[in-house]
C-alpha cells in the first residue's frame, strides 16, 4: 500500500485504505494553528484582490526588511519561498551527490530533496521514549557528512532541545566543515526558544529554515524563509524561480508579524491544551512523547503496530498522522495536532472508547 506522505488532504488516506470517508470529521493530522490566521489578515483580506493585478516582488522587499529587523540580521541574508518545501528543494539542489546526514525521525521531505539530487543519505537515529540527541555517536557520523538536517522542535515528536545541545552542535558541524541545516518551522509554538540566528553571522556551516504557515494558519498560501550567511543565501537564491511567492502569500506576511498578541494567545492554548491532553492519555495508559509544541506521539502500549487504533480512530471521524514513512516509527506511533477545546474533548472521548473495546 502507498501512504500518503504528508498530513491534511484526508481523502487521499481513506483512498488508500480502501475506506469511505465519514461526512463528519476531525484532522489531526495537520499542524496548524487551531485558532486560524491572525484578525490582521481576517480584517483586511479584501484589500488582497488589488495585489492579483500585478506581478509580485521577486525580490520580496518590504517581507524581507521587515524579517530582517524582527531577526537583528540583514536583508541580504533572508531568502523568502513559496513555503519551507521550496527552500527544502533548493538546498538539496546546493547539496547534489553530497553526502547528507538526516537526525530521524524527521520531515520526510529532507531526504526526499537529497535524494533525488543525487545524495547519499545516512540517519542518526533518535531513540523512541525519550528521544535523546547522543553527541557523541553523532560526532562520529558528522565526519563523513557534508551536511546535518536537523528538524527543532522535532517533527514529529515534537521534542525541543534547549539551546545548550543546539550549540554544542553547531560546534561540532564548524569542526567538521559540515553545513548545519535547521528547520525551526515550529520554533515559535515553544515556549522557551532561544534563537540561533546570530550564528549565521559568525559561521557559514549554519542554515535556518522557518516557516509562517504553522503558527499563522495559512498554509493555502505557502509561505517561509531562510536564514544564512550571504553566500550560502546567494547560492540558494541562484537556484530559485522568479516570482516563487505570490503576492498575497507577501502582503499576508507582513501582517503575520504585527501579529505578536495571536502568538502569544495560541501559546497559551496550546500549552494548556497540551498539558490537559497528557494528563488524560497517562490517565488511560498511552504513551505520549514529551512534546513543547502544538503536535505530539501517542501509541497503546499494548500494540506494536498501532494500525487496529488508527483504523478505529478513522472509522469514527478520527484522522491522525500515520507514521509510517518515518524511518524509526514505521507504524508504531500516531501523530496528533493540538487542536481546540472542542475537538480535543471529541479526541478524547474516541480514546474512551477504544479503551473499552481494547
Amino acid at each position: 500500500m502507498k501512504w500518503p506522505s504528508h498530513g491534511s488532504n484526508p481523502q487521499y488516506l481513506y483512498e488508500a485504505m480502501n475506506k469511505q470517508m465519514p461526512a463528519e470529521r476531525i484532522d489531526f493530522s495537520a499542524n496548524i494553528n487551531p485558532l486560524g490566521p491572525p484578525r490582521q489578515i481576517k480584517d483586511r483580506w479584501k484589500s488582497l484582490f488589488e495585489c492579483i493585478t500585478d506581478y509580485p516582488d521577486p525580490n520580496a522587499s518590504f517581507l524581507k526588511k521587515r524579517l530582517a529587523e524582527t531577526e537583528g540580521v540583514k536583508e541580504t541574508q533572508i531568502l523568502i519561498g513559496n513555503g519551507g518545501a521550496e527552500l527544502i528543494s533548493l538546498i538539496g539542489r546546493m547539496l547534489a551527490g553530497k553526502r547528507v546526514l538526516i537526525i530521524q525521525p524527521a520531515f520526510s521531505e529532507y531526504e526526499e530533496a537529497c535524494r533525488v539530487n543525487g545524495c547519499t543519505v545516512v540517519y542518526h537515529q533518535l531513540e523512541p521514549e525519550n528521544w535523546s540527541l547522543d553527541m557523541e555517536a553523532l560526532s562520529l557520523k558528522l565526519k563523513d557528512a557534508d551536511a546535518l538536517f536537523f528538524c527543532n522542535p522535532n517533527n514529529p515528536t515534537g521534542v525541543f532541545y534547549p539551546s545548550v545541545i543546539v550549540e554544542e552542535l553547531i560546534k561540532r558541524c564548524s569542526v567538521n566543515n559540515c553545513l548545519l541545516v535547521m528547520d525551526e518551522a515550529f520554533y515559535d509554538f515553544a515556549c522557551d526558544y532561544r534563537s540561533i540566528v546570530p550564528f549565521i553571522k559568525s559561521t557559514s556551516h549554519v542554515m535556518v529554515l522557518r516557516s509562517m504557515t504553522k503558527m499563522f494558519s495559512i498554509p493555502g498560501l505557502r509561505l517561509g524563509y531562510l536564514l544564512a550567511n550571504e553566500i550560502l543565501i546567494e547560492k540558494a537564491a541562484a537556484l530559485k524561480p522568479h516570482w516563487s511567492v505570490n503576492a498575497l502569500a507577501l502582503k499576508a506576511g507582513e501582517w503575520c508579524l504585527e501579529s505578536e498578541e495571536h502568538v502569544q494567545v495560541t501559546k497559551k492554548l496550546i500549552k494548556q491544551e497540551r498539558d490537559r491532553l497528557k494528563i488524560f492519555f497517562r490517565q488511560l495508559d498511552f504513551a505520549v512523547s514529551p512534546s513543547s509544541v502544538n503536535f505530539y506521539l501517542l501509541k497503546d502500549p499494548n500494540l506494536d503496530s498501532q494500525l487496529p487504533l488508527f483504523q478505529f480512530l478513522l472509522e469514527i471521524g478520527i484522522i491522525p498522522r500515520h507514521t509510517m514513512n518515518f524511518p524509526g516509527l514505521e507504524g508504531k506511533w500516531l501523530r496528533f495536532a493540538i487542536k481546540g477545546p472542542q475537538e480535543n474533548d471529541r479526541l478524547m472521548e474516541a480514546m474512551q472508547e477504544w479503551r473499552k473495546v481494547r
